[in-house]
């Protein structure tokens, strides 16, 4: 993966609770836990979108260096290009530590009525 492929921006965050000065919960706060460049790819009819058969509700990969002060888990969310991705795998691609493939899910907003 060459830094040159990386055209894409993601932010990694998290969503926080946060109590108000009585103990109440109030509204969830977007934490941003990382901005970072990435490679962007979305599902395709090919034999490596079809080798991730065990998560077949992923839709999208993003690829980017990794940070060794962050450490990236399901719990947290990404967003890009002002929509909101679920993730669902996070693995060391390559295997040395350098880089960091994400599977994910776009978050699509249910509207109420």
């Amino acid at each position: 993966m060459s830094f040159g492929r990386m055209t894409e921006f993601i932010d990694i965050i998290e969503t926080v609770k946060v109590k108000d000065a009585e103990g109440f919960s109030g509204e969830p706060v977007e934490k941003v836990i990382l901005s970072t460049r990435a490679y962007f790819e979305q599902q395709r009819g090919t034999k490596v979108w079809a080798n991730r058969a065990a998560f077949s509700t992923a839709t999208v990969m993003f690829t980017f260096r990794a940070d060794p002060a962050v450490k990236i888990t399901p719990s947290y969310n990404i967003m890009h290009r002002g929509d909101v991705y679920r993730i669902l795998s996070v693995r060391d691609a390559g295997g040395r530590g350098m880089y960091v493939e994400i599977l994910a899910d776009k978050i699509t907003a249910v509207k109420g009525g």
